[in-house]
C-alpha cells in the first residue's frame, strides 16, 4: 500500500483517506469482513496525523461502511455493498415525496393492487364483468372492419374526425348541438379531467363539486394545485358560490346523472338551478355524463342541452358501456377550449388509439352501440333486481339504501359509523374487496359503494354474506 493523500489536492486530507477506502472496497480489494490496518499503521503510511486516520474511519462507521469490534480492530461491514449501491443511486425517494402528483389513499392502492387477484370477491369495482362485454361481436367488428393505412398511424389531435362527426350526431338525439371542431377524442373521461386540470386552470383555481365525490378518490386536479370546495346545492346555492368563489378562478363538477358513488339522478329543475346559478357569476360546468345510457328510465336532458353560450364541458365515454380497454371517450365544448385539450392531448399521448376510434365508429354507424346498450341496461337491472332482494332478507336491521335507478352502483348506508379502514381490512381478510365511503368524502364512516356490475350472482351472494357477517360481528 503505497498510495498517500496529495497535500497540494482541492480536498481535505481527511476526504482523501476516505475516498481511498471506499475505492478499495468498492474495487473488491477489501471484502466483506476484511480487517483494516490499524491507525497507528494508516497514520504512519499516510504521513498524517492519528486524528485525521481516526475522523476518516469514524464517518465511515457511521455510514454503515465500516464496523468496530471491540478489542479486535476495525472491519469492512457486512452492509458495506448496500450502503455503496444507495450512495450510487440518485434519492428516488426524494423525487417522489416532491413530485407534483400526489400518490393516492393507502386504502385506494390496495383496491388497485387486490383487484388483479382472481380469488378476491370485488364488491366495489367500476367496471363491467367480463360476462358483460361483449367480446364475440366486437371480433366479429374487427373481421367487418377495413382499415385504411392511415388508421394505423397517429391520430389528429382532436381525434377522427369521421368519429367525431358520429359522436355529434349521437349526443344529437340528448339536445346537444355539435360540430366536429367542438369535439375532442380523449382516451376516457379520467384524461378529459385532467386534460381540463392543467389546460384550463391556473393553480389555485376552485373546483366545486358535491360533497361525496369520486373526484376524491382521484387527484386529477389536486395533484395540480387545485382547491377543492364541496357545496350542498340548496336554495342558497348562488350566495354558497359567490361567498367562496370571490375573485379566484373557479369550475363546477358535476355528475347530474347517476353520480359515482352514490347514484343520484338530478331532476330537469335542478339542472337548470346550476346551470343559471354558474351563468351568473361566470363560471363553468363540466358535466360528467359517463353513465347516462345506463339509466333504467328515461332521463331529463343534460345540462349541454340547455347551454346557450358554451358554458359547459360535456364529457361521454364508452368505457363504462363498451369496454374500458378501448379508452376512448369526448369533451363537447367551444372550439377556443377544444383545440387547447387537443394541443395538451398531443404534448401528452399523440392522440388516442386510432384503431379504438374506428371500432367505436363502426358500433356508432352501424347500430350495434344502441342495441348492446339496450341488453346490457336489462342485465344490470336484473343484477340490480338480485343484490336489492338479498339486502332486504339480510340487512334492513343494519343499513339503508336507495332503489337503484341504473348504472352500477348501490349507495349502502349503515346505521352504525362502522366503516373504517380496520373493516376494509377485515373484509380482505376474508377475500372480500369494498369501496368504502371515505375514499369519496374524507368524514363518512357509513357509506360503502356496493357494485352489481362486476361480481358473478354467486360471489355477490357469497360476498354479501361475508360482509353482513363480518358487520354484525363488529357492532
Amino acid at each position: 500500500m503505497s498510495w498517500q493523500p496529495k497535500r497540494d489536492a482541492q480536498t481535505t486530507l481527511q476526504q482523501q483517506i476516505i475516498d481511498w477506502i471506499i475505492g478499495n472496497i468498492e474495487r473488491g480489494n477489501w471484502v466483506v469482513g476484511t480487517k483494516l490496518p490499524t491507525q497507528r499503521q494508516l497514520a504512519l503510511q499516510f504521513g498524517v496525523n492519528r486524528s485525521t486516520v481516526q475522523q476518516a474511519l469514524e464517518e465511515l462507521k457511521a455510514d454503515g461502511l465500516l464496523e468496530g469490534k471491540v478489542g479486535s480492530g476495525v472491519f469492512v461491514a457486512n452492509n458495506s455493498w448496500h450502503v455503496l449501491i444507495k450512495q450510487a443511486q440518485p434519492n428516488w425517494q426524494n423525487y417522489i415525496e416532491t413530485s407534483l402528483h400526489k400518490p393516492n389513499y393507502h386504502t385506494i392502492q390496495l383496491i388497485n393492487e387486490y383487484e388483479q387477484r382472481s380469488d378476491v370477491i370485488r364488491l366495489g369495482t367500476g367496471e363491467l364483468a367480463p360476462s358483460l362485454l361483449p367480446k364475440a361481436e366486437i371480433e366479429a367488428s374487427l373481421r367487418e372492419l377495413t382499415l385504411h393505412p392511415k388508421a394505423l398511424g397517429y391520430s389528429s389531435p382532436q381525434g377522427s374526425e369521421a368519429l367525431r362527426s358520429a359522436i355529434c350526431g349521437y349526443v344529437k338525439k340528448r339536445g346537444i348541438q355539435a360540430s366536429p371542431q367542438n369535439v375532442c377524442i380523449v382516451s376516457g373521461g379520467l384524461q378529459a379531467l385532467q386534460l381540463i386540470a392543467v389546460g384550463l386552470l391556473e393553480q389555485g383555481a376552485i373546483v366545486f363539486q358535491e360533497g361525496t365525490s369520486y373526484l376524491n378518490s382521484v387527484h386529477p386536479f389536486q395533484s395540480v394545485g387545485m382547491q377543492m370546495v364541496p357545496v350542498v346545492r340548496d336554495t342558497q346555492l348562488n350566495i354558497i358560490l359567490e361567498q367562496r368563489k370571490r375573485k379566484r378562478q373557479a369550475i363546477f363538477y358535476a355528475v347530474p346523472t347517476l353520480n359515482n358513488p352514490t347514484g343520484a339522478v338530478w331532476s330537469q329543475a335542478e339542472k337548470e338551478q346550476l346551470y343559471e346559478a354558474c351563468k351568473q357569476l361566470r363560471i363553468p360546468i363540466i358535466e360528467d355524463d359517463v353513465y347516462h345510457e345506463l339509466l333504467f328510465d328515461e332521463t331529463s336532458k343534460p345540462i349541454k342541452a340547455i347551454d346557450e353560450n358554451g358554458q359547459v364541458l360535456y364529457i361521454g365515454s364508452m368505457s363504462k358501456t363498451l369496454s374500458p380497454g378501448l379508452r376512448i371517450g369526448w369533451v363537447v365544448g367551444p372550439t377556443t377550449v377544444i383545440e387547447r385539450l387537443a394541443d395538451i392531448k398531443m404534448q401528452t399521448d399523440y392522440g388516442s388509439s386510432a384503431i379504438s376510434q374506428e371500432i367505436v365508429l363502426h358500433w356508432l354507424q352501424t347500430g350495434k352501440y344502441e342495441k348492446h346498450i339496450k341488453h346490457l341496461r336489462h342485465e344490470l337491472q336484473q343484477r340490480a333486481i338480485f343484490v336489492v332482494n338479498i339486502l332486504k332478507e339480510n340487512f334492513a336491521e343494519i343499513a339503508s339504501w336507495q332503489q337503484p335507478k341504473g348504472g352500477f352502483y348501490i349507495w349502502l348506508k349503515f346505521h352504525e359509523p362502522i366503516v373504517d379502514k380496520g373493516l376494509f381490512m377485515k373484509l380482505l381478510q376474508h377475500h372480500v374487496l369494498i369501496n368504502p365511503g371515505y375514499i369519496y368524502d374524507p368524514q363518512d364512516a357509513h357509506h360503502i359503494r356496493l357494485s352489481y356490475a362486476y361480481a358473478t350472482m354467486e360471489e355477490l351472494g357469497e360476498g354479501l354474506q361475508i360482509l353482513h357477517d363480518v358487520v354484525v360481528s363488529k357492532k
